[in-house]
């Protein structure tokens, strides 16, 4: 299960009071280093908790693994000696009726017929319970592995589920952070400034947690279902099916890493740093596409030259947020998506086929679209969204450029 963000019950004078001692705080630490010097240590020591989140949270995924391809043969085994221990039995039977016959009549057989027939049903029963035994063995390995498999599925759910937390610290101390210096002049601007920070952390936290709920819990939640559906099966219908919902439920396994490795390169694809905009919104646009098997088709025009990094980064959230919604609630078949750069601003639109819905009732239930309306209005730009039901919808932005 993923963590809840926990909020303490602080008076507004308390909140005060926290936010002007970390204010001072921070004026005399930046009197004995320099304020960039500390954000750089701050980022590589969450760097590296996030580095070591990973490997535990990998090598869990591999244990996983192994545990499960142990599982599957374990279960061969346990049918094998089960078919085995079934045979047995019919020969300890027919051994205990000719053990009866011979008993019951001594004067029609020999001294080694009676010898021998009371040797072999000794034999028998000696095997069957040594055959028994084994299956009581291999039953408890079986329950063992099925036990460890459920730790390590949580304990691989909230390795996730921290990794995404700390790359949310790593964003905000990368891209808000760094800017600290120039923005605070004093105590009031500072304080406005931690708070605004405060809001927006809270805001991302709810997004992400409900993202997460939304995508991986469930998968995960549908995977331990499942995991105790192929006992069942196994023990009702048999091997042949256990199998099959052996081989569905590693293609959930799947899809949960998948989804899980997209949420964490959403949070911030490191292409936007390195190659700039455009190739990055091309890269996102084609994933998208081949992981949902549709249609979405991007087009850009005017020059190549990179933005300034607050642009970028807004548009590429802008136009993910857009696709998203449309993927994940208007069934939509194709998706267009154009961005048009000019020397005084930045224009994109998000077209798609789906079912529409009411803009009017959309605006007020929608945290998305809620989250995309504060992000344009910080830019001054400009949000329109047009749509009807069965009509598809149009998401128009332009954003000025003011640098």
């Amino acid at each position: 299960m993923i963590d809840k963000v926990h909020h303490y019950n602080t008076t507004p004078t308390e909140k005060r009071q926290i936010n002007e001692q970390i204010l001072i705080g921070g004026i005399e630490m930046e009197s004995e280093k320099n304020l960039d010097q500390i954000i750089d240590e701050m980022i590589e020591a969450v760097e590296n908790s996030k580095d070591d989140i990973y490997s535990i949270s990998e090598e869990s995924r591999q244990e996983y693994q192994t545990l499960s391809d142990q599982l599957s043969q374990l279960q061969q085994e346990v049918v094998s000696n089960i078919n085995e221990s079934d045979q047995l039995e019919i020969k300890v039977k027919l051994s205990r009726k000719r053990l009866a016959e011979v008993s019951n009549h001594f004067d029609k057989y020999s001294e080694v017929e009676i010898k021998e027939a009371y040797e072999q049903a000794h034999q028998l029963q000696s095997e069957l319970k040594m055959m028994r035994e084994k299956e009581k063995t291999l039953r408890q390995r079986r329950d063992d592995i099925e036990r460890r498999l459920k730790k390590l599925d949580q304990t691989i759910d909230k390795a996730n589920g921290l990794v995404s937390k700390v790359t949310v610290i790593l964003n905000y101390l990368n891209e808000d952070f760094k800017q600290v210096g120039e923005i605070i002049q004093d105590a009031n601007e500072k304080q406005a400034f931690g708070l605004r920070i405060i809001e927006a952390q809270e805001k991302e936290r709810r997004r992400l947690s409900r993202e997460i709920h939304d995508g991986p819990a469930q998968m995960l939640a549908n995977i331990l279902l499942r995991s105790e559906l192929v006992d069942k099966t196994f023990k009702e219908l048999g091997r042949a099916e256990a199998l099959k919902e052996m081989k569905s439920m590693r293609s959930l396994v799947r899809s949960s890493l998948y989804e899980v490795r997209r949420i964490i390169y959403d949070l911030r694809p490191m292409a936007l740093d390195d190659l700039g905009l455009v190739p990055t919104i091309k890269k996102y646009v084609d994933n998208m596409a081949d992981y949902n098997q549709m249609n979405i088709v991007f087009s850009s025009e005017g020059p190549s030259d990179r933005l300034p990094s607050k642009y970028e980064v807004a548009l590429f959230r802008l136009i993910q947020e857009a696709v998203q919604n449309a993927v994940k609630h208007a069934e939509a078949t194709t998706i267009h998506v154009k961005l048009e750069v000019k020397p005084m601003c930045v224009t994109t639109r998000i077209q798609d086929n789906g079912k529409g819905f009411d803009t009017d009732e959309k605006k007020k239930n929608s945290f998305g679209l809620i989250g995309m309306r504060e992000r344009v209005e910080m830019l001054d730009g400009e949000l329109s969204i047009q749509s009807k039901e069965e009509e598809g919808t149009k998401v128009q932005i332009r954003i000025p450029l003011n640098d």
